[in-house]
């Protein structure tokens, strides 16, 4: 379910490319999205999920085990408590659309044209992120019950209210930068109505409670508070590079939103699938002081997620202009667009294993309600990165100004620092354990990366003959390439001795 609603949602950035390209509209719309979504991440994927998830598994745990019902109260409290902050927030954010609009962009503010244009944008999309978030309230309910299949194809239909209203305002001829607008509020809407009948049939739709002093309740905020900042780094380190983007020239934060998306495709089928589906089980091994499969599920986990992480990263680096321009390079993007996003596609994917494992070590101390250590190396990071951006973007080294694709690098170097702190820490308090067999395990991996890249290399034909095809011989071509050498690379793991069936056994404590 996860990769198909991440596959619509290349559609959905084709669809973007098509209609309002790289230019101003875009740049205005793509900042207006990203600040509700922004904080959808921290409300409902990131921090609120991280705190709510390990308390409704030891409520779960006492319920079981006393007999005694709790469970649906802190539910009903829980949706009451975000449901009031959320509506809070969104009401002052449309009131205030023009400084929220200054802070997040504030080089449009010398733009009349666009800071107007993404001020009446905000006030349209910002209250998406109270239904996002409570579409993400339900989805946490219903994967610690086991139902992952709702919750994660509940993206989809954001992606096609997307692509409809693309297609929509584009062929009605009026500014698409709107109607995309009505259509994530549009998208917000159908998702989370889309949840509430499983949560019925599950026994869990909540009934709002205001009740700011029940011990659950009261729990998670404590476990929320400073997982704001610890979980979420990633999400503000992007948006620190969204502001100095609007500074940039016009396009900058267009080229970055088309390579961040497809460095989030793998991110979002491989990593973040895999840690939804670990940090219930997570959690619950910790709410029974068991060690050795809480170890053995967090193998699991970084195996899968370097088996992936790898390809993909030297596979993005090889064939980075060629994708841009089979994907996005219609009508309204120019081939300077794609071969400028190009350079932050590279820089972003020096990161991409780092923001992968990032999705499933911080689960690693979440789950034990430690939320202090990953909030200190939140810090680390983001400081390190608010650093590496005025040297790698501002005009301090001639030969150091990297532009959009520096604060790209920033983003990626600093993520790499995120994750080694956080392998260390779990390693050091003896949380994971390495599993048999990684050495062989990394040299299996090594040499199908290596030979797959030798391959998309040898093959690969200059970005002057993707230029001269049409969409659909791109298409082809692409596929034939990505196919080739995703056979090669699954061949050379299974002839080295790696079989799936080894990795499905260390993961039998889920």
């Amino acid at each position: 379910m996860t990769a198909l609603s991440r596959l619509l949602g290349l559609l959905r950035d084709v669809s973007f490319a098509i209609f309002i390209g790289a230019g101003a509209n875009a740049d205005a719309f793509f900042i207006a999205f990203k600040i509700p979504n922004f904080l959808r991440r921290l409300f409902a994927e990131g921090a609120f999920s991280q705190a709510f998830v390990p308390v409704l598994a030891e409520h779960r745990e006492r319920e079981e085990r006393t007999g005694q019902p709790q469970v649906q109260a802190l539910v009903d409290r829980v949706a009451g408590g975000l449901a009031g902050v959320l509506l809070a927030v969104t009401s002052l954010a449309v009131v205030a659309a023009p400084l929220v609009a200054a802070l997040f962009a504030p080089g449009f503010v010398s733009q009349p044209y666009k800071f107007a244009l993404v001020v009446d944008l905000i006030r349209i999309c910002f209250p998406y992120l109270l239904l996002i978030s409570l579409t993400g309230f339900a989805g946490a309910v219903l994967n610690s019950y086991g139902r992952f299949a709702v919750p994660a194809f509940t993206p989809v239909l954001l992606n096609l209210c997307l692509i409809g209203a693309a297609w929509w305002g584009g062929r009605q001829g009026e500014e698409p930068a709107y109607a995309l607008a009505w259509g994530v509020l549009l998208a917000g809407l159908c998702q989370l109505l889309f949840q509430l009948p499983s949560m019925h049939y599950l026994g869990r739709l909540p009934r709002l409670r205001w009740d700011w002093q029940h011990p659950g309740v009261r729990q998670v905020i404590t476990l929320m508070l400073p997982a704001l900042f610890g979980v979420s780094v990633a999400q503000i380190n992007l948006l620190l590079d969204t502001v100095l983007a609007s500074f940039l020239p016009t396009g900058s934060v267009s080229w970055l939103y088309f390579s961040d998306r497809l460095v989030e495709l793998p991110l979002g089928v491989f990593a973040i699938a895999i840690a939804t589906v670990a940090l219930p089980s997570l959690s619950r091994h910790s709410a029974r002081d068991s060690g050795a499969a809480f170890s053995a599920t967090l193998d699991w986990a970084l195996r899968l997620v370097l088996m992936i992480a790898l390809p993909a990263t030297v596979a993005l680096l090889i064939m980075a202009e060629p994708i841009l321009i089979t994907l996005f390079q219609y009508r309204e993007t120019l081939p300077r667009d794609v071969h400028m996003a190009s350079f932050s596609l590279m820089a972003y994917t020096l990161g991409l294993t780092a923001f992968m494992l990032i999705k499933v070590l911080a689960p690693g101390f979440y789950a034990r309600k430690d939320t202090r250590t990953p909030v200190r190396i939140g810090v680390i990071a983001m400081v390190a990165n608010m650093v590496l951006n005025l040297v790698f973007v501002l005009p301090l080294h001639a030969w150091l100004q990297l532009g959009h694709a520096g604060l790209a690098l920033a983003t990626a170097t600093s993520a790499w620092l995120n994750a080694g702190l956080l392998w260390r820490g779990l390693h050091r308090e003896g949380v994971w354990q390495p599993g048999p067999g990684w050495r062989r395990f990394w040299l299996q991996l090594g040499l199908a990366t290596a030979l797959m890249a030798v391959l998309l290399a040898w093959w690969l034909p200059p970005a002057a003959h993707w230029l001269a095809l049409d969409w659909l011989q791109r298409t082809l071509g692409l596929l034939a390439l990505c196919g080739a050498g995703g056979l090669l690379y699954v061949a050379t793991l299974v002839a080295t001795g790696l079989r799936m069936g080894d990795l499905r056994g260390q993961g039998s404590s889920l």
